[in-house]
């Protein structure tokens, strides 16, 4: 216990579970619900799903929370936007500590793609970037919120923008954004919001250089920012097409085609880990549903405020298959050959993740009967995600499976990887090689 705690994952733990805490105990706190009270099952959900910028609630936040409870939720869900990977680091470096060979591989994994030398100065760009976007994006919401008035119109500005930037899916709105589903202006804007929360600091860095002419054009980007952008740009399209045709097929989708196709593509966008909706996602086909819970699943780029097993293992995990087809030894992306090492991880990340979501849908299917095994799925794999859309049945779950989807979002908010590397950090003694023997596969 005493490895865990001074190795950096241990450090991201434990931060994580001491804000959970705190953030739960001031939500339980008199003036931060309408009602006074607030049962300390609920009040921990809420501060687990806004730590791990979720956005699942049991509990109504427009209704339920007063003003300075979702100002809680607010501070709490922007530092875990924020990662606690950059918190706890900040704090190794200010400590004067050192990193084990392992930590900086942690670190430097969902942080840096081994371009960059100076880690404190890129810490400071991550937020210092982040603050200007949240800024601006509440700045553009600010202006459209024109129903809206007084203090609650900019805190509602900064609410949204944050949450969006921070892909958390927490509105003080009572029904997300279904009342501005066909509002062009506040969709685009929280879509851009999300996409550059998305994509991971290291590709906004590429864009940003790319606007300041500091890098010509889009080939000279780094792997990883071409990687992501190609990716997300093809979910995003992908996700778009599906549930634009499904919902033109679908009768009980009675929207103008307009509309229609403007809350296909923000539930595309917002599958990628938001958690917003601008349509009742009940009413949405099978197909739609489907799709939604595949780009959950995939989730945000590494290095973002999303979660989900990434952009980059989703599309390493394809472009081994495509090598492998091709009878080609090496997996080449952009004319550039991918380490075999990345590639594994790639397919540990995904396998660990399939399993673990599927041990906790096996738990929710053991502790609830009203529920079909779709809607379960669908709320296991956003709450792994850490994306926060609902089919509607997390207020209606029982303790243990609060219990449950909490576990799910805590661990799918750190990483597999992350959890295991710190519970299971044994240095190896020795390296054998045994005999080969050849079995049957297919």
């Amino acid at each position: 216990m005493k490895e865990i705690k001074k190795s950096a994952p241990g450090l991201i733990i434990s931060s994580f579970l001491s804000t959970i805490a705190i953030g739960a105990f001031i939500l339980m706190l008199p003036f931060s619900t309408v009602e006074g009270t607030i049962a300390p099952d609920d009040a921990l959900f809420t501060a687990t799903s806004a730590v791990t910028v979720t956005g699942l609630g049991v509990v109504n936040t427009a209704t339920y929370f007063t003003p300075f409870g979702q100002a809680v939720i607010l501070v709490l869900l922007q530092i875990g936007g924020l990662g606690f990977m950059t918190f706890s680091t900040f704090v190794i470096l200010l400590i004067g500590k050192g990193f084990s060979l392992m930590d900086k591989s942690v670190i430097e994994s969902d942080f840096t793609t081994g371009t960059y030398r100076n880690l404190k100065d890129l810490l400071k760009k991550i937020v210092l970037m982040t603050f200007i976007i949240e800024f601006l994006g509440a700045a553009a919401l600010y202006f459209q919120f024109v129903e809206l008035k007084g203090a609650h119109r900019v805190f509602a500005s900064i609410f949204h923008s944050i949450s969006a930037f921070c892909n958390a899916g927490f509105s003080i709105f009572i029904d997300s954004f279904e009342e501005y589903t066909s509002h062009a202006g506040i969709n685009f804007t929280i879509m851009a919001l999300i996409v550059c929360g998305g994509i991971g600091f290291l590709v906004l860095n590429d864009v940003w250089m790319l606007i300041r002419r500091r890098i010509k054009r889009f080939a000279r980007f780094t792997l990883h920012s071409k990687l992501v952008i190609v990716t997300s740009g093809f979910l995003i399209a992908l996700g778009f097409t599906v549930i634009f045709i499904e919902e033109l097929l679908n009768a009980g989708n009675t929207l103008p085609l307009g509309s229609k196709a403007l809350s296909a593509l923000f539930q595309s966008v917002s599958a990628r880990t938001a958690g917003f909706n601008s349509i009742n996602l009940n009413i949405l086909s099978f197909a739609s549903v489907f799709i939604l819970i595949i780009l959950m699943f995939i989730g945000a780029a590494p290095g973002s405020t999303g979660g989900g097993v990434k952009t980059t293992s989703a599309s390493m995990v394809l472009a081994y298959l495509r090598s492998h087809l091709r009878g080609r030894k090496n997996v080449d992306i952009f004319y550039r050959n991918v380490p075999f090492a990345t590639i594994e991880k790639a397919f540990v990340v995904i396998i660990i993740s399939f399993l673990m979501i599927s041990a906790f849908v096996l738990l929710l299917m053991t502790f609830e009967s009203r529920f079909k095994i779709g809607e379960m799925l669908f709320e296991v794999v956003s709450a792994f995600a850490t994306v926060g859309l609902s089919l509607g049945i997390t207020p209606e779950l029982s303790v243990p499976s609060k219990f449950v989807i909490m576990a799910a979002m805590f661990i799918g908010r750190i990483g597999p990887l992350t959890l295991l590397i710190a519970l299971s950090k044994q240095e190896s003694r020795g390296v054998f090689n045994y005999p080969e023997e050849n079995i049957m596969i297919g």
